[in-house]
């Protein structure tokens, strides 16, 4: 059997990809084994990045990219893929994953620590673990999140979606902020790399009922959380460079994507959306494009404050460039999870 190397690019992406094909006996099988970084995008070696939910979807493609570029990536996550092999009726599809993942690790300096964003616990726990390591941290990609679930409460009774998406982000960042502060150099900043979404044109921010108990929609929560995580982008930004530290902080926008967030659509949904999106979402790895780009760009270089859709400057809902709203969101978003308002 010949093996060789065939180059072939992904042209909605910003990567190339390598196939190993295996040609004898006139047949051809061709296995998608590994995504090498576009040109354009600069070696990571002795940079430390944090990336949570990074074990599936858009996290595990920003979490393989960044590691492939050298950086030391350390995923957050509450359940490692590895666990689905301890679970009655795993789909062929996990049992996949699972051995890609594991590829992934032996191939780059990849670990998983459990990071439970439903729980200030939890926060504070993987916070102390990492900083035990005594590791740098270069980046920070707030990416984990859900969308649409039920409704429900995180440990510490905050609403789901307020409580996970948004308020987990805030207080891991916050207690990261220290590390990103000193490791970070003026030549070569830290980042800070917030998932957001479309949705928070659409969302309602409401000072009075932030966890939404007076009416509760499933889509008004969804959408007021990632309205939250733009906000708070944009203050992060404001503070760090009245500080004058060499940290940036922006939100990019992955577009409609093919991911498990949207499991929770109702069953008629599920089955109308599966040929959609097919057609017109992206892939999770089309999706994880502009954070990675936000996360390692030289041409991004101490920008920050920004919102990024299909790796360009977006401006994002008119209510997010207001300053007032952002100090307040702030100031009620450390009460809610005890931090000292700086």
């Amino acid at each position: 059997v010949k093996v060789f190397i065939h180059a072939r690019a992904l042209l909605r992406y910003n990567a190339h990809s390598f196939s190993i094909v295996l040609q004898g006996n006139g047949n051809v099988w061709t296995l998608v084994f590994l995504f090498l970084p576009h040109t354009v995008l600069p070696k990571q070696n002795g940079r430390v990045a944090i990336v949570t939910g990074g074990a599936r979807g858009m996290g595990y493609e920003t979490a393989r990219h960044l590691a492939s570029l050298g950086m030391h990536v350390v995923i957050g996550i509450v359940h490692t893929p590895f666990e689905f092999l301890n679970e009655k009726g795993a789909s062929p599809s996990q049992i996949r994953n699972v051995i890609v993942v594991c590829v992934f690790c032996v191939l780059f300096t990849v670990e998983f620590l459990f990071l439970d964003l439903c729980s200030l616990k939890s926060l504070r726990q993987f916070v102390h673990r990492f900083k035990a390591r005594a590791l740098p941290l270069h980046v920070l990609v707030n990416n984990a999140g859900i969308m649409l679930v039920p409704e429900g409460k995180t440990e510490d009774g905050f609403e789901l979606h307020f409580g996970l998406n948004y308020l987990g982000h805030f207080l891991l960042t916050n207690l990261l902020l220290d590390k990103l502060k000193r490791s970070g150099r003026h030549d070569a900043c830290s980042r800070v790399v917030t998932m957001s979404s479309a949705t928070h044109y659409v969302g309602r921010l409401n000072m009075e009922d932030l966890q939404g108990r007076s009416c509760y929609s499933a889509h008004g929560a969804y959408s007021q959380s990632k309205l939250a995580l733009v906000l708070f982008t944009y203050h992060l930004q404001e503070k760090l460079a009245a500080g004058g530290f060499p940290v940036t902080s922006n939100a990019v926008d992955p577009g409609m994507v093919d991911t498990d967030l949207y499991n929770n659509l109702c069953i008629p949904a599920q089955a109308a959306k599966k040929p959609v999106a097919k057609m017109l979402f992206r892939t999770p790895a089309e999706g994880a494009s502009t954070a990675i780009l936000a996360a390692t760009a030289s041409q991004l270089e101490g920008v920050g404050g920004c919102y990024f859709y299909n790796g360009e400057r977006t401006e994002s809902a008119d209510m997010t460039y207001d300053h007032n709203v952002r100090a307040e969101l702030w100031k009620q978003s450390c009460a809610l999870v005890g931090l000292q308002e700086a």
